[in-house]
C-alpha cells in the first residue's frame, strides 16, 4: 500500500496537533461540542487520503480526495470559530490555518492534475 505521500503525510502530522488541540479544549477550557466537530474534520482529511491511495480508481480516487478538500473546508471553519470564541489563541489558530490551507492547495492540485490525466 502506497503511503509515501506528502500530502497524506502532512494531514496526519496535522491530525495529531488537532489530537492534542481536542485534548487541552475538554480538559482545559471544558469545551465539548465545537472541539469534537473538529476532531472529526480535522482527522478525516487524512482518513479519506489514506482511502484515496487506496482507491480502485482514477474517479474513486478523485472523490475520496474531494471528500478530504471538504473536511478542510469544515476544519477552518471549527478553528476560526474556536479562534474568534478565545478558546484558542489567535496564533495558535493561524498556526493551524497555515498548516491546513497548504494541504487544501496540495489537495487541489492533486484533484486537478488526476482530472486532466482522465483524458
Amino acid at each position: 500500500m502506497k503511503t509515501e505521500s506528502i500530502v497524506y503525510t502532512k494531514a496526519f502530522e496535522f491530525a495529531i496537533q488537532i489530537i492534542e488541540l481536542y485534548k487541552q479544549l475538554i480538559n482545559e477550557k471544558k469545551e465539548y461540542v465545537m472541539s469534537k466537530q473538529l476532531l472529526k474534520s480535522g482527522t478525516s482529511i487524512g482518513a479519506n487520503i489514506k482511502e484515496a491511495l487506496a482507491a480502485q480508481s482514477k474517479r474513486d480516487f478523485i472523490a475520496k480526495l474531494h471528500i478530504s478538500l471538504k473536511e478542510t473546508s469544515e476544519t477552518e471553519y471549527w478553528i476560526e470559530l474556536l479562534i474568534k470564541t478565545d478558546y484558542i489563541t489567535k496564533d495558535k489558530g493561524q498556526s493551524l490555518l497555515s498548516e491546513l490551507r497548504q494541504i487544501y492547495k496540495m489537495l487541489s492540485s492533486i484533484i486537478m492534475t488526476a482530472k486532466k490525466n482522465m483524458h
